[in-house]
């Protein structure tokens, strides 16, 4: 599976969740994660993937971004 695909089929929930699990002491230790994410609080956390991460965590938020686009408003 491509990572496309997998952007597909990862909505931004998803992928919000995955941040903290994966990324949360290194690059979230500033935010705190909220039981029912919005496209907002996917997005907030977004910069903090990409100035405290790792190029994982900036490839992730991407991925949140892109889930964000295609979420209904």
């Amino acid at each position: 599976m491509t990572n496309e695909t997998t952007d597909v089929l990862e909505d931004y929930v998803t992928l919000y969740r995955r941040a903290f699990e994966q990324f949360g002491a290194r690059a979230l230790w500033s935010c705190k994660a909220v039981p029912e994410p919005t496209p907002e609080d996917a997005l907030a956390i977004t910069r903090s993937l990409r100035v405290e991460g790792n190029l994982a965590a900036r490839r992730l938020a991407e991925q949140i971004e892109k889930a964000c686009r295609r979420a209904p408003h």
